[in-house]
C-alpha cells in the first residue's frame, strides 16, 4: 500500500483527546487498535452497525463471534456478564494478560453472533487499557486483516489496507507491534480449563488453584 493511500486514514496517538475516536465509533466507523501482538479492529460490541462494518471489511462470515477487550471489571459487566460470575473472578486474578476467557452473557450482543457468551480479556497492553478507560467502554478486538490472511503488525500497512478498502476508520498508532501468537482462548467447564485456542499464555500457567471457585 502506498504512503499516499495510508495518509487518507486519520491517526490518533496516545495523549491526544479521545473525542475523535468516540465520534468515529458513534457514526458506525472502526478503530484499528494495537494489541499485544498485532492490530485489531474495534467497535462497541453492542453496536450492530459497527459489528456489520467489521464483517464487511474483513469479508468475515456473518454471525461469527468477535472477541472483546476491556479496561476493567466494570466494562465487562456493562456488556452483560454477571458481576459475581466465577469465571470472571478466576480471570481477574490472571489479568491483565493475553488471556481471553469465554464468559456468559445475560443476553446476546451483536458481537457475540447470537450466542449468550463472549470472549473477553483485560489486555496486557498498557496503552490499550488506557484507551479503553478513556473511551469508557469495551471494544471488539478481532484481528485487522482480510479474513484468512495474516494480521498486520505495521501501522502503515494497516492504514493502507483500510484506505484501499474505503473504510471509515481511525488508526490508533501504536507503532510496529511484535507479532507472535494471539491471546490464549479458554473456557471454564465444570471446574476444568478447556483451551479453545493456544496462544501467548502457556496452558501450564492456567491451572486452577486453591481458592478458584469455578
Amino acid at each position: 500500500m502506498s504512503g499516499e493511500a495510508a495518509a487518507q486514514i486519520p491517526r490518533w496517538r496516545a495523549g491526544e483527546p479521545v473525542e475523535p475516536l468516540a465520534a468515529t465509533l458513534a457514526r458506525g466507523g472502526l478503530l484499528a487498535i494495537p494489541t499485544e501482538s498485532s492490530y485489531g479492529l474495534a467497535v462497541d460490541p453492542r453496536d450492530a452497525a459497527g459489528v456489520e462494518a467489521i464483517f464487511r471489511l474483513k469479508g468475515r462470515e456473518r454471525g461469527k463471534p468477535l472477541p472483546a477487550v476491556a479496561a476493567d471489571r466494570a466494562q465487562i459487566v456493562a456488556l452483560g456478564v454477571a458481576a459475581d460470575d466465577p469465571g470472571l473472578a478466576w480471570a481477574e486474578r490472571r489479568w491483565p494478560a493475553a488471556l481471553s476467557v469465554v464468559l456468559p452473557l445475560a443476553r446476546p450482543l451483536p458481537a457475540s453472533g447470537g450466542e449468550r457468551t463472549i470472549a473477553v480479556r483485560i489486555p496486557a497492553h498498557a496503552g490499550l487499557r488506557a484507551l479503553l478507560s478513556g473511551l469508557g467502554h469495551a471494544l471488539t478486538a478481532t484481528s485487522a486483516n482480510p479474513s484468512g490472511e495474516d494480521p498486520y503488525f505495521d501501522p502503515d500497512a494497516v492504514a493502507g489496507w483500510l484506505a484501499a478498502a474505503g473504510a471509515d476508520a481511525t488508526l490508533v498508532d501504536g507503532g510496529r507491534l511484535p507479532g507472535g501468537p494471539p491471546s490464549t482462548l479458554v473456557v471454564l467447564r465444570s471446574g476444568a480449563i478447556e483451551v479453545l485456542r493456544p496462544g501467548r499464555i502457556e496452558v501450564a500457567a492456567l491451572e486452577l488453584s486453591r481458592g478458584d471457585d469455578c
